[in-house]
């Protein structure tokens, strides 16, 4: 800001903060906060003997803002020309206009008071005495010219000149008068960079205050943001609580949501929220980061369950080993339904490389099924328990052959091989198809068949010799593997070739 003597001194401004709080900065100089060193677009603030030649719109009628309470006897009234010793003009910065627009904003006179204007430190240094002529008996006394004359530059930006108005009545008023003028959180965005260049610290702290305290959009977070570095670390500390979380912290949240959902009964529409989240969630490799960690903790429960009931560690009373079993089987049935729903959203969000992988590494865990499922135990307790598993396998076996995931050969044979033999003993302990009833397993046939036509010509004989008891009595009711075996025999067929 300019010095108030003379437009064009504009060096060397003493900080008002360095001196007494009754004795601000005098001198010429920009009166700027050593404290604060804020870098905000300063208005230009200078004292001139004569009023500029352009248009002015003077308010001519004193008083307080209507929307406050009936004004103070006590203090000044607000732009009174009879009282005033301070006339302050605002005027648009000529060198940031805009230079193509034929129309200059009509500048705005005010009528002002020193002793009001004092509670805003930038003014409190510029009215200071060093900046005044002293009386000619010596004495310490300040006098002002009758009336002071400040020109503050504003910049052409809309509202700028109504946001200092606004902010020049608070001075008047009392700190009840605060809430009547910084009661919407587009307000006090309006009223804190001025307050801030102005270096008007209560208008600051209630600005900073009420904003901590309401709710913003988030077109005002933005311009909140844009603030923040102009505030002091204490200043900002409690905005930037709301808007700044831990490096983690978004993958925190959406794992406590996905084990909300996963652990809790009767959650089918929060489990469709939760999974509209996981779609819509803009940072994939988070998204994956903690699916796949769920999907780890869950599918560990799930053989751990199933190790447990196929190998018992109990020993003694008959009907305690029974209830034991009994809970593993649940364990395991409903920690497979999460297994399946989280195998669901991989797939979809195609992040399921990882799943596919460990689940084709699953040999000790395939052979408790195929234990577990060849006898009669499971059925009154948990029959649902090799659908489940079998539409984890055939999700991730989709996959794979739809070309959605893309593993190597190794994976994709070992998935097979792990498997296939959980697939013939459901099949051999399910009921016999209908005419229109296509059960899963056939489904999961197709897709395994398929996924073997993709295997090196070794790894598929071996494969293909073991799903012979995917055929039935009825020729046509096998196609999937007239189709597989003759897909194998024609490039058997096909003379080596060389590279």
């Amino acid at each position: 800001m300019k010095n108030p003597e003379s437009l064009s001194q504009s060096s060397n401004h003493p900080n008002p903060n360095s001196l007494p709080t009754d004795k601000m900065v005098t001198g010429a100089g920009a009166a700027t906060s050593k404290k604060r060193q804020r870098a905000v677009h300063a208005a230009n603030l200078t004292a001139s003997s004569s009023t500029r030649s352009s248009s002015s719109i003077v308010l001519d009628k004193p008083g307080p803002n209507p929307i406050h309470k009936p004004h103070d006897p006590s203090l000044p009234l607000f732009n009174d020309v009879a009282s005033a010793d301070v006339i302050l003009r605002l005027t648009v910065d000529p060198t940031l206009s805009d230079l193509t627009s034929d129309h200059s904003p009509d500048d705005v006179v005010l009528y002002l008071h020193a002793a009001c204007l004092r509670r805003c430190k930038y003014f409190a240094a510029l009215l200071s005495d060093r900046w005044q002529p002293r009386n000619q008996d010596g004495r310490d006394d300040v006098v002002l010219a009758a009336p002071y004359r400040i020109s503050l530059e504003v910049p052409p930006a809309p509202g700028a000149i109504e946001a200092r108005i606004s902010l020049l009545r608070l001075l008047y008023s009392d700190d009840d008068d605060f809430a009547s003028t910084i009661n919407t959180a587009a307000a006090a965005i309006e009223l804190l960079p001025v307050a801030l260049e102005l270096l008007f610290e209560d208008c600051v702290r209630r600005c900073v205050q009420f904003l901590e305290a309401v709710p913003w959009t988030e077109e005002e977070e933005s311009r909140i943001l844009a603030l923040v570095p102009l505030l002091s670390e204490d200043e900002s500390k409690d905005l930037l609580a709301r808007v700044s979380g831990t490096n983690n912290s978004s993958e925190e949240m959406l794992y406590g949501l996905i084990t909300s959902v996963i652990h809790n009964p009767n959650m089918a529409y929060v489990k469709a929220f939760v999974a509209k989240l996981l779609r819509e969630f803009s940072a994939r490799d988070s998204a994956e980061r903690v699916l796949e960690r769920a999907f780890q903790s869950t599918f560990k429960v799930v053989k751990e369950s199933m190790e447990d009931y196929t190998r018992p560690g109990v020993r003694g009373d008959h009907n305690e080993t029974e209830a034991i079993q009994r809970l593993n089987l649940h364990t395991a049935m409903t920690n497979g339904r999460h297994l399946l729903w989280l195998v669901e959203r991989m797939v979809e969000l195609r992040v399921a490389d990882a799943a596919v992988k460990a689940w084709s590494e699953q040999p000790s865990f395939t052979a408790d099924l195929q234990r577990a499922f060849r006898d009669d135990a499971w059925r009154n307790i948990v029959p649902g328990l090799p659908g489940v598993l079998l539409r984890c396998t055939a999700k991730l076996s989709s996959a794979i052959a739809s070309g959605t995931i893309l593993v190597a050969a190794q994976v994709r044979k070992k998935l097979v091989n792990d498997w296939l033999p959980v697939l013939i003993v459901c099949k051999d302990n399910t009921s016999p198809l209908t005419p229109n009833n296509r059960p899963l397993y056939l489904d999961l046939e197709d897709t395994f068949l398929k996924i073997i036509s993709t295997l090196p010509m070794l790894d598929a004989k071996e494969l293909l010799q073991q799903c012979l008891i995917f055929s039935t009595r009825n020729f046509d009711d096998c196609p999937h593997l007239v189709m597989a075996f003759n897909t194998w025999f024609r490039r058997a067929a096909r003379p080596p070739q060389g590279i």
